[in-house]
């Protein structure tokens, strides 16, 4: 008689619903994590890649990957100087597009 009333206590339990919702929720973050992974877009999986932190502004950063060689170039609001020739124009176009004529 005992046995079939802790039977009965076992099968009334609400706790035993939250576990399984827990397994199903550990399942559902492991494929999330293996998708994320895998992305061919991410940028840390490809060989060589170019990060440009806050562009435009005076702290801007560029990180350069070559291999497992990292390249850091912080702006230092400096012009640039140099030797060169000009090599064309640029216009911006209303709808934000760059044209490049060259000379």
């Amino acid at each position: 008689m005992s046995l079939r009333l802790i039977e009965d206590a076992d099968a009334d339990d609400p706790i035993l619903s939250v576990v399984n919702l827990i397994d199903v929720f550990l399942v559902v973050i492991a494929a999330l994590l293996l998708t994320v992974a895998s992305n061919p877009l991410n940028p840390f999986m490809q060989e060589n890649f170019t990060l440009v932190k806050n562009p435009g502004e005076d702290t801007m950063e560029v990180v350069i990957k070559k291999g497992e060689v990292l390249e850091h170039y912080k702006s230092s609001g400096d012009m640039g100087e140099g030797e060169g020739a000009k090599a064309g124009i640029t216009y911006r176009m209303k709808d934000g597009s760059m044209i490049y004529v060259p000379e």
